[in-house]
């Protein structure tokens, strides 16, 4: 796919409450904000920003940022941390264009699953671009997934079951017959030239990264460890708790984001799950330097997460330590 043709690039949608619009004439953090506060706008969507580098998707849940993924051509796309997503996208940008789309869960899995993963194979002797013929191989291997088509700009996706078409969500189509909107889609694709038609497995669940707010009380909960530990006597020699992740960054990546050496330190993409057990190792380690000494780490970590300690308790902080903590 050329790289004008990310510009190009459209999903289907359940409705459309904002029309693609200038960057200039959106602020995408109010925008982003209203999604949460206002009732109506709590949906599950997605929120396209195209910027004259890469094009941006923030896939939304109830009004809540749950992922992102970028890509500079609109055929290799990464996700990407949801903080670095939205900070990526300049206020009152003069170039550059945002649309808000509700989308049913399903739609969005198969956004997710066709941007970040790998298709299936077809048959080298199967004509894709044959409605007939696809739909009689989808049917002879009795396939469950899905079949994305792609063409102009234009997306499009049909859930297979058992060989047979069952959903389809159209780009700029309205919802109808699945059978006769996959055909007319194929039939107005190919003579405008050869459109790119993927085979993919049943799709998984569209992941949730873990939220920014929570990986920025993480980095706080590290500060404030290192801080009381050099009071304590520990910060000498770069300090424990530096010394604890690098031990550990080989285990758990993600611990690289939280190296002070970083000039412009930005979010892991992460799970919560996986977050906190990485935290909960770092923190275990680095508190292993007070046992010698005669102090309980656990009484350090009551001091440093008192403030937040029903935060860390619902992320499950306390049962990732090697301690079990009372309060």
């Amino acid at each position: 796919m050329k790289p004008h043709q990310r510009d190009a690039l459209r999903y289907p949608a359940k409705r459309v409450l904002l029309q693609r619009t200038r960057l200039a004439y959106v602020h995408l953090q109010n925008l982003l904000t209203d999604a949460k506060r206002d009732r109506s706008a709590r949906v599950y969507g997605y929120v396209a920003v195209w910027l004259p580098e890469e094009l941006i998707t923030l896939y939304m849940e109830e009004g809540e940022v749950v992922n992102a993924t970028t890509t500079d051509d609109a055929t290799a796309f990464e996700p990407i941390a949801i903080s670095d997503a939205v900070s990526r996208v300049p206020n009152s940008a003069e170039y550059g264009s945002v649309c808000f789309h509700e989308a049913s869960d399903e739609q969005m899995d198969l956004m997710f699953a066709t941007q970040t993963g790998a298709p299936l194979a077809w048959p080298r002797e199967l004509a894709t671009n044959d409605a007939d013929a696809l739909l009689a191989y989808l049917y002879a291997t009795m396939h469950d997934g899905a079949v994305e088509v792609q063409a102009a700009g234009a997306v499009h996706y049909v859930v297979v079951a058992s060989g047979k078409p069952v959903r389809g969500y159209f780009s700029d189509r309205p919802a109808g017959d699945i059978v006769p909107h996959f055909h007319a889609v194929l039939d107005a694709l190919s003579s405008a030239g050869p459109p790119l038609v993927r085979l993919w497995p049943r799709v998984d669940a569209l992941p949730a990264q873990a939220a920014p707010a929570m990986i920025q009380s993480y980095r706080d909960l590290v500060h404030g460890l290192e801080a009381r530990l050099a009071e304590l006597g520990f910060g000498g020699d770069t300090g424990s708790v530096e010394k604890a992740r690098r031990k550990l960054a080989r285990t758990y990546p993600m611990l690289e984001r939280f190296s002070p050496a970083l000039p412009e330190v930005r979010d892991p993409v992460t799970d919560a799950e996986h977050l906190t057990s990485a935290m909960g190792a770092w923190v275990g380690e680095a508190l292993v330097a007070v046992v010698p000494a005669g102090l309980d780490p656990a009484d350090v970590i009551r001091e440093v997460t008192g403030p937040r300690h029903h935060l860390f308790q619902a992320a499950g902080f306390y049962e990732a330590l090697p301690w079990k903590m009372e309060w």
